[in-house]
């Protein structure tokens, strides 16, 4: 068979330098995680690869030994040890051209979800984004996940309740009110005075666990939704509605509530080595969102 021409492998670069990551982005892969109760699911991921180019005079990579690379997610067990080992194998394929390789995978993690109070149970997806890097001996790894959650306005549950007291005081006017009048007030729907304005929030954290093992994501998701107080719902009956209604007014909160409970949380996490996160309120009452930005050790992301 004739050979074909090999230009990465026989001709020099034209202008030589060492360049930081040289790689390919968007690769679709099916990986196979461990994402609740220990059971593996088999999911799409997009994959982003990449290694250090630190001979100067390298033309370039060998992109199709990457590409080989990655494939090999379909067949295995996505964990902390395979990814390490296949950043290894990313390293090597390259002829020592460099000491360091790099992956992303970005997929959404698929959980099941039971109501708040009923039997109900659904599903629901969190974008879920998992970084690794190898240089040399040294191994890390960080974790990007979206959690969407309510939020109802302090502020706004104040002027609504003060407009409901002025309506009570505007239709009773006497000294003394009878409950039953008051009880069948309330449920009418002249009850309907005022509603403190909510809106959809999310959280956006990204953990660092240096070389510590992964967390269960459904526990640590979980987790997070129960500090903030008042997670998104899947399938729900009249019952849970009613108690997610009483969970909003049980957890009234300003985006900088939200963040503090958030790094609470973080903080008390021993296997987390550092984290950034961002908090969004996407407003109704105005046209622009309300947001929190933290991290534990500045300058670091």
């Amino acid at each position: 068979m004739r050979a074909l021409p090999d230009v990465t492998s026989d001709s020099n670069a034209e202008t030589p330098s060492m360049l930081q990551w040289v790689g390919m982005e968007d690769i679709a892969v099916p990986i196979t995680i461990s994402l609740q109760n220990g059971n593996l699911q088999t999911i799409a991921a997009k994959a982003k690869v990449y290694v250090s180019l630190e001979q100067p005079e390298v033309k370039g990579i060998h992109m199709s030994r990457l590409h080989n690379a990655i494939n090999q997610l379909a067949e295995r067990e996505c964990n902390k040890h395979i990814i390490e080992k296949l950043l290894s194998e990313m390293i090597n394929s390259q002829s020592n051209i460099g000491q360091a390789a790099k992956i992303e995978l970005s997929f959404d993690a698929l959980l099941k979800k039971p109501a708040l109070l009923s039997k109900e149970s659904g599903f629901q997806s969190y974008p879920v984004t998992i970084k690794a890097e190898k240089r040399d001996k040294d191994f890390s790894c960080e974790f990007e996940l979206s959690i969407p959650y309510s939020s109802t306005c302090p502020c706004s549950a104040s002027l609504a309740r003060q407009l409901y007291a002025d309506a009570v005081n505007s239709k009773f006017v006497d000294a003394s009110i009878q409950k039953a009048d008051l009880i069948d007030w309330i449920q009418s729907s002249a009850g309907s005075v005022a509603t403190p304005h909510s809106q959809r929030s999310y959280a956006y954290i990204r953990l660092s666990l240096a070389n510590n093992d992964w967390p269960s994501f459904s526990s640590l998701i979980f987790q997070l939704e129960e500090v903030i107080g008042t997670p998104v719902q899947t399938a729900v009956k009249r019952v849970d509605e009613q108690e997610f209604a009483r969970l909003n007014a049980e957890n009234l909160m300003f985006c900088e509530d939200a963040a503090r409970r958030i790094k609470l949380a973080l903080e008390k996490m021993k296997s987390v080595d550092n984290y950034w996160f961002k908090v969004e309120h996407q407003e109704s009452l105005h046209a622009h969102n309300a947001v929190v930005i933290d991290q534990k050790h500045s300058g670091s992301y």
